[in-house]
């Protein structure tokens, strides 16, 4: 049986064994993440009630995150290929994990900002550089499969699990600080494990040459532009929904606590999906096709949502529907279309572009206004942002957007 190969440009060996541990706590590492990141929301109506915050409260502490998130992700990018990303890595897990627990300190709304903002930070560091290593990890025949692998971890136990673990929680706890210690300790773990296991390699050649590129270079492509406006679209939606969706639905629709985990655990279900299987239909059918096909039915979906009412499992579906298609136009964006638009050298740049800039206006501009605008128009309207943001993402799919060019045979000759 093979176990270690001989990998090209003077990577290290590499070692089945050593593929499968590294991908595995990182993934775990990114399913921390997605639920450091996301167990606020189902909290938030308990949290509220303590500290007196509202819905444009929620708004700014979603935004702040996604900004200083998308900041780190598009400096830390290129740091973690001078200093190697294990550097990078391990003190992220640590900072975020020891973040999440001090969130369960804020006594008001400066602290809760604070908090959260440094953890951006933390997170915004882990994702570029856990993405690069699971690449220098994976075989390159499973290079595709194990980013997808770790790509669906951060809604799976982030957007999936998340309610159902808030909820269960408060009924054990004694109040909603403890959750946040306790949803800490993991990642304590978890940076131990990747701390021994993980690879001290230097950076890669190819890393190293793209130094010389700047930032803005990738801007000269028109599918990075309309690229970087469908993250924008794709995750101002989905960001809109993870924040707002809890409060819409025990205020505006009356659902239990129990109803509302059980709705929101669709998030994660359609986003762990949708990552995995349009992507893969868009080597078969082409981006274009399936990125406009998707935020058509993406559009209809959200309609619906808007006209259903207090049903819990009517809900759940159309959630999971949405998400689904959302997650796979955003699962497109960031891996094929990024990279196959423009030249190899160019296609880690393209795709840390993208995802910063989509995180910090998509992410941080869109629940800062959305929570502004529910406060003063009615908890109801976030599915109108929603849905209006999947109809212009719509029109930059069908009008802005070109098919890339699915060179692969090309780019693995030119890889060696």
């Amino acid at each position: 049986m093979e176990t270690t190969v001989a990998a090209p440009n003077g990577r290290a060996v590499w070692s089945l064994r050593y593929e499968v541990k590294a991908v595995f706590l990182l993934a775990l590492g990114y399913g921390l993440v997605g639920l450091d990141r996301n167990i606020i929301y189902p909290l938030f109506p308990v949290i509220a009630k303590e500290l007196g915050m509202n819905y444009q409260d929620l708004g700014l502490i979603s935004a702040v995150l996604s900004l200083c998130w998308g900041l780190a992700s598009i400096l830390t990018g290129r740091l973690s290929d001078r200093i190697g990303c294990k550097r990078v890595i391990v003190p992220a897990v640590i900072a975020f994990s020891l973040l999440v627990g001090g969130s369960g300190l804020a006594a008001g709304m400066l602290s809760m900002v604070l908090l959260r903002a440094l953890m951006g930070i933390a997170e915004g560091a882990y994702v570029p550089a856990s993405i690069v290593a699971t690449v220098e990890a994976s075989k390159p025949s499973r290079i595709g499969l194990n980013v997808g692998l770790q790509q669906m971890s951060a809604p799976l136990v982030g957007l999936g699990l998340g309610p159902l673990i808030a909820i269960a929680m408060l009924k054990v706890v004694p109040n909603w600080h403890w959750i946040f210690a306790i949803v800490a300790v993991p990642g304590f773990v978890i940076a131990a494990l990747l701390a021994k296991s993980l690879r001290a390699d230097a950076p890669a050649g190819p890393a190293n040459a793209a130094r010389s590129s700047s930032w803005f270079d990738v801007l000269r492509y028109r599918n990075v532009i309309s690229g970087t406006l469908l993250m924008l679209c794709a995750l101002s939606g989905l960001v809109v929904l993870s924040a707002f969706l809890p409060s819409y639905l025990t205020d505006h629709l009356h659902l239990s606590m129990d109803s509302m985990g059980l709705v929101l655990s669709a998030l994660g279900v359609g986003c762990c999906l949708g990552v995995v299987v349009l992507p893969a239909l868009s080597d078969r059918f082409g981006c274009k096709p399936v990125i406009v096909t998707a935020l058509g039915f993406e559009v209809v979906g959200l309609w619906l949502l808007t006209q259903t009412g207090a049903d819990p499992m009517k809900l759940f579906i159309l959630l999971a529907f949405v998400t689904f298609l959302i997650a796979g136009v955003i699962g497109i964006v960031v891996g094929p279309f990024a990279s196959e638009s423009v030249p190899p050298e160019l296609g880690a740049t393209a795709t840390g572009m993208i995802v910063g800039l989509g995180e910090i206006i998509g992410g941080a501009v869109a629940p800062a206004v959305t929570g502004g605008i529910a406060q003063h128009a009615g908890i109801s309207v976030i599915l109108q942002i929603a849905l209006g943001s999947a109809i212009l993402g719509l029109l930059i799919a069908a009008f802005g957007t070109r098919e890339p060019k699915r060179d692969f045979a090309a780019r693995r000759a030119e890889a060696g």
